[in-house]
């Protein structure tokens, strides 16, 4: 006998073998148990979430001879008839070869004639949202009227494509990816019966990049047994075999982005392509990499979303120190946009080197994510001391010179008449703030309140934002040396019915004095 497929072999006889749809199993069950069949079903959902196989088994249970709660018993002349496809009451059609109005009409024209054993003839029609809009009207009427030994089955990926009229005939179900724990699960158990070794990790990785379909599980793991016979198949193999990288690859990957060690990310481009791996399947696995990373930076309890070990997300939540919520997002898009780019290009390389480049370097971009981490870095330098630019050399100061301590004067308190002057150097204090802070003060208005400097902010996003207390240092610190003296500063939140004041409104009194709208855009 020639070989069988694993996802042919394995093919779910029963309800019971259909996993990872419990919803639809047990609503199909039911309506058997109580003989409440309907005439027109539609079953959506991705490839490989069972649907054919569910319907062939509803096909075979509404014909048992011998029905037990609802499941075929496999063992009468009629189970065994369908088993061996020689059943010819269950009849499947392939829409997308199948979709002109005579193939339909050649069904409306034998739905007439009685099943010649068992109760129901059951037509199987896969793929039909391939079928013509001529097609899908001649199959309206007897649709919506079939005679009652007739089932119709509509199996689809795309049932927006379905018009609406046939929809609301049928009883709809859809199908769910199956996840990864069901997958391996089951691939697990199948591997037990052939006897055929396979490390816990590899059946993990095929789970997970068969993305929800069990039948591209089984095929991908049907092309590691041909290439590995009578060999314990193991993770480095299946990598070997689909093109793919060891997540250490992206931790190497990722720590050479955040130093901004741009030789680094292109050796390691240049090593994945010397080993022959898929480059659009390496950028895809870092960015689910990035996903993972996110999640467990914004997540309470990432175990809950993420299906990884618990070492596997501790090394993650570690990586993710040293790296920003913000810079994370910004990679995802840059990887996102170059995964479109890939898919059709035949340099692949060059662009994923250029992509890195940008990911290294942000100031080679101009978009705002790139803009707020420049600024972000410039700020960090400013705060560690590290200054950019070359101090002459007659400046530096020898070391073995004792240091002289500076003196710090202490300013006097701003009063109420001082800090009325920021009504004159308002629009040179705005024009000192950082960039990311200007749009934020635009929504600001100041008032004076017994010496103090109050900023009144439109809403809560506002104040939270400028409340801050590194923003409230940045504008204290800008008004405090327009200044030379010190002010008390607070924040306050626009209340409901509250209006401001004019004579305390320093943005109305500049546009009075000077006559001009102030602009906050660099």
């Amino acid at each position: 006998m020639s070989y069988v497929a694993l996802y042919r072999k394995f093919r779910p006889r029963e309800f019971k073998d259909v996993v990872g749809q419990e919803h639809i199993v047990k609503t199909l069950t039911n309506q058997l148990k109580f003989d409440r069949v309907g005439h027109a079903y539609l079953f959506n959902g991705t490839r490989g979430t069972g649907k054919t196989s569910t319907a062939k088994i509803f096909g075979k249970a509404v014909n048992c001879l011998n029905p037990m709660e609802g499941n075929p018993c496999n063992e009468c002349e009629v189970c065994q008839g369908i088993n061996e496809q020689k059943y010819m009451n269950i009849i499947e059609i392939d829409a997308a070869s199948n979709n002109g109005v005579d193939n339909i009409r050649d069904i409306r024209d034998e739905v007439v004639y009685t099943p010649t054993n068992g109760k129901y003839k059951v037509y199987i029609i896969d793929e039909v949202h391939m079928l013509s809009i001529g097609a899908f009207n001649a199959l309206l009427k007897t649709l919506e009227e079939p005679p009652e030994h007739v089932i119709f089955i509509l199996a689809t990926t795309e049932p927006q494509k379905i018009p609406i009229t046939i929809l609301s005939r049928c009883q709809r179900y859809d199908f769910k990816r199956i996840s990864v724990e069901t997958i391996a699960n089951r691939l697990t158990r199948l591997m037990e019966e052939e006897n055929i070794e396979v490390e816990e990790r590899a059946l993990r990785y095929i789970s997970k990049v068969a993305d929800g379909s069990m039948r591209d599980a089984l095929s991908i793991l049907d092309q590691c047994i041909s290439f590995f016979i009578g060999e314990i198949i193991t993770m480095d193999m299946v990598l070997d075999i689909l093109g793919a990288v060891d997540t250490t690859v992206f931790n190497d990957l990722l720590e050479a982005i955040i130093k901004k060690e741009v030789n680094a990310c292109l050796k390691i481009i240049e090593k994945i392509i010397i080993q022959g791996r898929d480059l659009p399947q390496f950028i895809n696995d870092f960015i689910w990499f990035l996903r993972s990373l996110l999640i467990t930076k914004t997540v309470k309890d990432p175990r809950d979303i993420l299906d990884m070990a618990d070492e596997s997300i501790l090394l993650l939540k570690e990586q993710g120190k040293n790296i920003e919520e913000e810079t994370v997002l910004r990679y995802i898009r840059i990887l996102s946009d170059l995964s479109n780019q890939i898919k059709y290009s035949s340099q692949k390389r060059v662009l994923t080197e250029v992509a890195l480049i940008n990911m290294c370097q942000p100031e080679m971009e101009e978009d705002y994510t790139a803009l707020i981490q420049r600024i972000k870095t410039i700020e960090k330098q400013l705060k560690n001391g590290i200054i950019t630019k070359e101090i002459p050399k007659q400046t530096i100061i020898n070391k073995e010179e004792p240091k002289q301590e500076k003196k710090e004067i202490k300013k006097p308190q701003a009063l109420t008449e001082d800090i009325k002057q920021l009504i004159d150097k308002w629009a040179m204090i705005v024009g000192k703030l950082p960039m990311h802070m200007k749009p934020y003060i635009k929504r600001t208005k100041a008032t004076i309140d017994n010496e103090q400097l109050i900023i009144i902010c439109e809403d809560e996003l506002v104040k939270s934002y400028l409340e801050v207390e590194e923003r409230k240092e940045t504008l204290k610190e800008i008004i405090e040396s327009t200044l030379n003296k010190t002010i008390q500063l607070n924040f306050k939140e626009l209340k409901e019915n509250e209006a401001y004041s004019e004579n305390d409104d320093i943005y109305a009194k500049i546009e009075k004095k000077v006559n001009f709208e102030i602009s906050y855009e660099d």
